[in-house]
């Protein structure tokens, strides 16, 4: 069995000024990440392989689906289905956690 205790805001940071990923688990396609973007970074659109969740952190990140923009603050949580095109805006310095299953 795997046991590991890790502070969720501590496993990245944003000293770099950039783009910041830290696998923590993966198993296949299916992992558990943790981004970090600074205020007006942007994810370009891309296409998950997997259905996905992400929950914020810290910050307030925009995920955008064609036509629809969903804004998520500290603590909320969007799960959507694979082969979904979408992208990703940091509103404020922002840490998530990527969840693909």
């Amino acid at each position: 069995m795997f046991y590991n205790v890790l502070k969720a805001k501590d496993i990245v940071n944003l000293d770099d000024g950039k783009f910041q990923k830290e696998i923590l688990m993966e198993n296949g396609n299916s992992n558990l990440s943790v981004i970090a973007l600074k205020k007006g970074e942007i994810v370009d659109t891309h296409t998950s392989i997997c259905d996905a969740a992400v929950y914020v952190i810290d910050g307030e990140i925009e995920l955008h689906f064609d036509a629809e923009k969903f804004t998520l603050d500290k603590g909320e949580i969007l799960m959507f289905k694979k082969d979904r095109e979408h992208k990703v805006l940091a509103n404020k310095d922002s840490k998530f956690f990527l969840i693909k299953i």
